[in-house]
């Protein structure tokens, strides 16, 4: 009879666990290198900065556009959570400014990744070989504008915001802004500062 006593162990937890903290790390050290050198990082860099190889990093990613569809999406659910966390804050006006802000700050230190994913959205329509999911970019806007009502609805029901603006304009608003300074090295400052400047015309102060 075959002494099993030194077999061993099947492949499991120990692995997956492994694998996970892999794909965090990859993830955390896209999001350093991205906010650094933009949506174009070299992944041979952000390899290096999680401390894995090359083909542990493709093994989790098969492409650029995977990766960054995957920082993306890890950024817009955290924006989302963001809103619901603000959004039983007692002073309704400041939680969408708040939030706003944080939009910002997501959109400043991520230069180009939503315009890459949008790029390679649109080649995978065309049939080229971006491997890239071309409803990401739509659902994660839909994400944000969800979110983003629900506290511009409660800023309005308390009377703090004026009637006649949409999530939309202030979604362009923020991204306009942005856009003018994330080439900036203090662009993440400029950017808090600008935008504090212009919502002060959206706000509405009691009488």
């Amino acid at each position: 009879m075959p002494d099993d006593s030194r077999s061993p162990a099947p492949p499991g937890r120990p692995r997956r666990a492994d694998a996970r903290r892999n794909y965090d790390r990859i993830l955390a050290a896209a999001a350093s290198a991205v906010a650094e050198h933009g949506a174009e990082a070299s992944l041979e860099e952000i390899a290096r900065r999680a401390g894995v190889g090359s083909a542990t990093l493709h093994r989790h990613f098969p492409s650029r556009q995977r990766l960054l569809e995957a920082l993306f999406r890890d950024k817009v659910d955290a924006l989302c959570a963001a809103a619901r966390d603000l959004a039983g804050d007692p002073e309704p006006g400041q939680a969408l400014v708040s939030w706003l802000h944080a939009v910002a700050t997501h959109v400043v230190t991520n230069r180009g990744l939503a315009a890459s994913l949008l790029h390679g959205a649109h080649d995978s329509d065309q049939g080229s070989d971006h491997d890239g999911d071309p409803v990401l970019g739509a659902t994660c806007h839909t994400m944000i504008v969800d979110a983003g009502q629900e506290l511009l609805t409660r800023a309005r029901q308390a009377g703090t915001v004026r009637a006649d603006v949409s999530i939309t304009e202030l979604l362009r608003l923020v991204n306009a802004i942005c856009l003018t300074v994330e080439d900036e090295p203090d662009g993440a400052a400029q950017a808090d500062r600008l935008l504090a400047l212009v919502l002060g015309g959206v706000r509405l102060t009691p009488a």
